[in-house]
């Protein structure tokens, strides 16, 4: 019978552990929505804001802003963008594998120096990172408690200005690219200095001639920055949602592999309790017949 009690037992806790795994996943479902439709909304004005500013700085020759300027990459910041917490299936570990490689394929030599410093939004990598004695810079945890655009760009700011003192001199972005609940896209962007638009070439051929007001040159110069900042808070959100459908996903999965458990346990409990039936009815037929003989 002490077979039986362990059977039931494990049997409650794996109902129990079902009935968290589906309450997850219902709190995931809700809140990916919400980050859906945030990363939804936006992802149309940072592409027109891109092609804007293509379109004004491909025929823009000589531009003074400090965050176009290419430099030798001595100094390197790496921003990941992971979440605070975890079950959410290989989601974070994506982003930390990508990371070192990033690292490993274009920055070995800087790393060697301890010129490789990175900015973590999110527990996960901040931890990872922390006590692997990397450069960690800040901590920005605390965004995701209030996820708004003039949040991130407090982040976004102290980047740009660290690299405007030439702390750093290339800024590589690693985030999580929301497609669709069961698929996120690792990507790996520029975000400093801004990366020329592939279609320069045929901006310039295309020769046209647009009205500006004040001038271009001023107009390019306020629109840099506030591409950097739209950059970094897409990608913000996009691992933001990113996050929900990973862990919607998997207490989904989790919640399926609970009831297979179940399954087993119940018919191993059903054995167990027919076999224990058996061996009590022969015990007693055998002790009947011992008594009549």
């Amino acid at each position: 019978m002490a077979n039986l009690k362990e059977v039931r037992n494990r049997i409650a806790s794996v109902q129990s552990t079902q009935q968290i795994t589906k309450a997850m996943k219902m709190v995931s479902a809700a809140k990916l929505k919400r980050a859906t439709n945030a990363i939804i909304q936006l992802r149309p004005y940072a592409t027109k804001l891109k092609e804007i500013l293509g379109n004004l700085s491909a025929s823009l020759e000589g531009s003074t802003s400090p965050f176009i300027e290419e430099r030798e990459p001595n100094k390197v910041l790496i921003v990941t963008v992971s979440s605070n917490r975890g079950l959410a299936g290989a989601f974070n570990m994506n982003v930390i594998k990508a990371t070192n490689n990033l690292i490993a394929e274009k920055y070995s030599e800087q790393l060697k120096k301890g010129n490789v410093s990175i900015v973590a939004i999110g527990k996960k990598t901040q931890d990872f990172y922390e006590k692997r004695n990397y450069n960690v810079i800040g901590n920005n945890n605390d965004v995701y408690q209030a996820l708004t655009f003039e949040n991130v760009t407090k982040i976004t700011n102290a980047i740009m200005a660290g690299f405007e003192k030439g702390e750093f001199d290339k800024v590589e972005l690693v985030y999580n690219q929301f497609k669709n609940a069961a698929v996120q896209i690792i990507t790996t962007e520029q975000l400093l200095p801004l990366p020329k638009t592939a279609a320069v070439e045929e901006i310039k051929a295309s020769n046209v001639d647009y009205i500006l007001e004040p001038n271009q040159e001023e107009i390019v110069s306020q629109l840099i920055p506030k591409s950097i900042k739209i950059q970094l808070y897409k990608a913000v959100l996009d691992s933001h949602a990113s996050e929900h459908g990973a862990r919607m996903t998997s207490m989904d999965k989790a919640t399926e592999n609970a009831g297979d458990l179940l399954k087993s346990l119940k018919l191993a409990y059903n054995q167990a309790r027919q076999a224990a039936i058996t061996t009590e009815l022969t015990e007693i037929v055998s002790g009947a017949a011992a008594l009549n003989g």
